[in-house]
């Protein structure tokens, strides 16, 4: 070789090796200036050990199911075992073929995208990004904002936190973050939300195709969202299937199968309003945990907040009690409704009672205005008071609730005062359901969508009781040693009531008017002038105190009147009182939650509910025998008929308060005692007539369906075959009526009166 083509060799050697080192020593040098934290900050020890995520609380049944949840991100960390290996070969096989033989940074990927998608300007040639480095760009985002200078300095950095987390974490555990905190769109943060909100199932249980369509959102999750764009979604689910095959993951025959599938999504949005239980949820939010999280701190001095920290709250609720409860206030709702439209076909101000004069609909009506959404956004808009009545009364496009579809929505055009009226015409019912021997709340219905009525009807809102109060009338009497087949008269009684005129009350029903009842009788069959006489003998005030043993907090006038239910107490307490005769006369709080647990599965907090021995173990049994006569022939008993056959042993009482304006039903079995209230929003709308209007109508159906529901399911250990138990003591107070009546005789002489 000449000596001139040495030189020239040389000199293409040279130039060979500079283009070929001089960028892989500035990538060098790059890589190395972002590890010093040239570049910018990099995540420190701590945050690659902690990084920065937030994770949904759930709220969890008794049963393992979650009911709901509280988030910014709509998270929950899964396990790398409960993930479906399809989703973890699928996504390794379309993002990162090599993921388990590099340590973060794929330098066969890089140069395929030097070489063929820079130099090339192939497209398709696709990416360089390992899975790792995506969970750096997931855990550490980039600035939106940046400019490309800036996003390519960014790029060194992930190459940096890439390298740093694979010394950090094993590949499972990469890939188990990977998969917790990518976003699906639609609410779904993380796999586990995904596979519940795109096809109603678990993690574990996803078939190839399904993770196949999850691993192709990865790509691009509002391009090939299956929701809206279920051909983009498809078409990318059989690319990712094709790599699968290509990989190996696959067979071709499997391959050929599988993308002829067509796309099949269960899409369930999860919306706080809606699903299992959204009364509860609110209130336990609302009224519990945001308590919780003032008084209990993080180990750092924190506060807990329940929409970043995953926090798993236990609770007592059974989703599939909770889930009969919900079926049964809505089809007596349901089927009440065109009963009560057709009464309003001939009232004058419907939905209003007739007797209700227009100024007293117009407070009503003004008074709803200002609670609703709308008159607190104008008023926040500076809207003065006449911009808001006439935006009220002016016909703008809305949905209102109606039970025609199954949506329970329709989409109308109304003023937003008549949309009030509309929404007053509709029964709302509460109802609870408690395991009176733990306190535990099992179910719990507030209303008939949380969606449109946002008001609580078992634990926030309070309603006149009626005759449910009586019990525990009958209960002070059983106290002072009168046996159920005591006999009292029932005529007029004039009681007097301080400087007013002497209350003298009168029965609903006077069929019995006149002659002598056992007390059995006369609370089958709720005679208001017997437990009127009750109340006056032992006193209003005596009776208060009482039932505040029973777990009734709430004001109460120490007037004669109590007897008829005039006092208004929410579901839970009422219900609440009524365990203490199912559990040996011991009251427990009502409780909801059983304990707090952190995202580590630490527990935080365990509630034990509060008990008070309320009554003796022989005054609650009694009590329940008497309350059983209400089924069997009092105004209970259509339990026994034939739409129902509850043969079972049953307490209960029933309740109608004035003009049916409140109707309720509380029925006791031994190991389940269950409530429920139905009426309107307000006491001035209500049935006119007792067919329809009356407790044994509007709520005690609810707790038949309910029960029937129950009896059903082997697996909730609620059977027919329970028993209430009999005091271990003999009994001081005679319940064999027949054996009474001999005693009593032979000691009066015949005279019923002493």
């Amino acid at each position: 070789m000449a000596k001139s083509d040495r030189q020239r060799f040389k000199k293409y050697l040279l130039i060979f090796w500079c283009i070929v080192l001089i960028p892989i020593c500035l990538l060098l040098f790059c890589v190395f200036s972002a590890s010093t934290g040239f570049f910018g900050k990099l995540p420190t020890f701590e945050e690659l050990e902690n990084p920065q995520t937030y994770l949904a609380s759930e709220v969890i049944s008794t049963d393992g199911q979650v009911l709901g949840k509280y988030y910014v991100q709509n998270r929950s960390n899964i396990q790398f075992k409960d993930i479906s290996p399809y989703m973890i070969n699928g996504l390794i096989a379309t993002e990162d073929a090599r993921f388990y033989d590099h340590s973060g940074i794929d330098l066969r990927s890089l140069f395929r995208v030097f070489f063929k998608t820079i130099l090339g300007r192939h497209t398709a040639a696709g990416g360089g990004s390992t899975i790792t480095q995506q969970l750096a760009k997931m855990l550490f985002p980039r600035d939106p904002h940046a400019g490309k200078i800036k996003l390519m300095f960014r790029k060194f950095k992930e190459w940096v936190i890439a390298a740093r987390l694979e010394r950090q974490y094993t590949k499972e555990e990469i890939i188990t973050m990977y998969l917790n905190k990518f976003d699906f769109i639609n609410n779904a943060v993380g796999v586990q939300s995904a596979a519940r909100i795109y096809f109603s199932t678990t993690p574990d249980s996803l078939r190839v195709e399904q993770a196949a369509m999850l691993v192709g959102m990865e790509k691009n999750p509002s391009l090939f969202n299956p929701k809206n764009r279920p051909k983009n979604a498809v078409d990318r689910r059989n690319v990712v299937l094709s790599q699968m095959q290509k990989y190996e993951y696959l067979s071709q025959k499997k391959f050929d199968s599988l993308k002829q599938i067509p796309l099949v999504i269960k899409f369930r949005p999860e919306n706080p309003d809606e699903g299992l239980a959204s009364y509860f949820r609110e209130y336990l939010r609302d009224n519990f945990l945001r308590k919780w999280c003032e008084t209990h701190l993080k180990s750092d001095g924190t506060k807990y907040d329940i929409y970043k920290d995953g926090l798993k709250i236990y609770t007592t609720i059974d989703s599939r009690m909770q889930k009969y409860a919900e079926e049964a206030a809505e089809q007596n709702c349901k089927f009440l409704q065109p009963y009560f439209f057709k009464e309003l076909s001939h009232r004058k101000n419907a939905p209003f009672d007739f007797r209700v004069t227009k100024d007293q609909i117009e407070d009503l009506m003004n008074s709803s205005m200002r609670r609703s959404d709308r008159y607190r956004s104008l008023k926040l808009a500076g809207a003065s008071e006449s911009e808001i009545y006439k935006n009220f009364n002016t016909p703008t496009a809305m949905s209102v609730f109606t039970w025609r579809n199954k949506e329970h929505q329709i989409d109308t055009t109304m003023t937003p005062m008549d949309s009030i009226r509309w929404t007053k015409s509709f029964l709302q019912c509460g109802f609870c359901s408690i395991d009176p021997h733990t306190g535990y709340i099992k179910a719990w219905v507030g209303g008939i969508d949380h969606r449109f009525y946002k008001y609580d009807h078992v634990m926030v809102g309070k309603r006149q009781v009626g005759s449910t109060f009586k019990p525990f009338i009958y209960t002070m009497a059983v106290q002072n040693g009168y046996s159920p087949c005591y006999e009292m008269p029932n005529i007029p009684v004039s009681i007097p009531n301080g400087d007013q005129p002497p209350w003298q009350p009168k029965n609903a029903d006077t069929n019995d008017d006149g002659r002598m009842m056992t007390l059995t009788e006369a609370l089958a069959k709720s005679v208001d002038r017997i437990a009127a006489s009750l109340t006056y003998k032992f006193s209003p005030q005596a009776v208060i105190s009482m039932v505040r043993h029973m777990g009734i907090s709430d004001d109460i006038d120490p007037v004669p009147s109590i007897c008829l239910g005039t006092c208004e107490i929410p579901v839970s307490s009422m219900v609440g009182a009524y365990c203490t005769y199912a559990n040996k006369g011991i009251w427990v709080q009502p409780t909801f939650v059983t304990r707090i647990e952190d995202n580590k599965g630490r527990i935080l907090d365990q509630i034990k509910p509060k008990t008070d021995e309320a009554l003796s173990e022989q005054d609650a049994y009694v009590m329940i025998k008497m309350m059983e006569g209400v089924v069997q022939y009092g105004t209970g008993e259509r339990l026994r008929g034939s739409r129902y056959r509850l043969l079972n042993p049953i307490a209960g009482k029933t309740g109608t308060t004035q003009n049916c304006s409140d109707g309720w039903f509380i029925g006791i079995t031994p190991n389940l005692v269950s409530g429920c209230w139905a009426g309107f929003e307000d006491r001035a709308i209500h049935f006119e007539n007792m067919e329809w209007g009356q407790g044994a109508s509007e709520a005690l159906p609810v707790w038949a369906v309910y029960m029937l529901k129950v009896y059903g399911n082997p697996a909730l250990g609620i059977s027919t075959d329970d028993d209430f138990e009999k005091p271990k003591k003999p009994l001081t107070i005679e319940v064999d009526c027949g054996k009474y009546d001999k005693q009593h005789k032979d000691e009066t002489g015949g005279n019923p009166f002493k």
